[in-house]
């Protein structure tokens, strides 16, 4: 065998044992590595587990306080807004002639709710109602508001009524 032989053989056998201590060795050694660094990930998400619970927890009382606070107690919007309406009707002298069922339409995304009721009687109990309703209980916003005065003509009596317009996002 000649000298450069020997080299070219001297180097295949080189490469080739290179070749033999990355399959055996080293490859497992790199795939150790990589399942520690998960684990290691996976560690500091678990330590952080407590404190995202106690956030979590927080945001939960905070949205139950926004519920009570708002009259929202799981029940549909429409029915919340009508036993609002009729609790403050009981306590003052007006009367819930019509409540129409919503008229829904999504823009951008977004469910729009319009609700329609008819009440009867005095022009401040009425305004103090609508107030509430915007105001205090949040349930959206006053679109439209047409006070009407009638006369029944049998009785000679009249009486105010006001057809509403509640728009209500979400």
């Amino acid at each position: 065998m000649t000298k450069k032989t020997k080299n070219v053989l001297l180097l295949v056998g080189f490469v080739l044992t290179l070749l033999l201590c990355y399959q055996i060795a080293i490859s497992k050694t790199v795939a150790l590595k990589k399942e520690y660094n998960t684990l290691k990930q996976q560690e500091t998400l678990f330590k952080n587990t407590p404190k995202q619970v106690e956030l979590l927890k927080q945001k939960q009382r905070y949205y139950d306080g926004l519920l009570s606070k708002y009259q929202l107690n799981g029940s549909s919007v429409q029915n919340n807004l009508l036993k609002t309406i009729n609790s403050y009707a009981d306590s003052t002298n007006l009367k819930v002639i019509e409540f129409i069922e919503p008229h829904i339409i999504y823009q951008n995304e977004l469910k729009v709710s319009t609700y329609q009721f008819t009440l009867e009687g005095n022009y401040n109990a009425i305004l103090k109602l609508i107030y509430k309703l915007e105001q205090e209980t949040k349930f959206g916003e006053i679109t439209n508001l047409h006070f009407e005065k009638k006369i029944n003509f049998r009785t000679g009596y009249s009486y105010l009524q006001a057809r509403v317009l509640l728009k209500s996002f979400g």
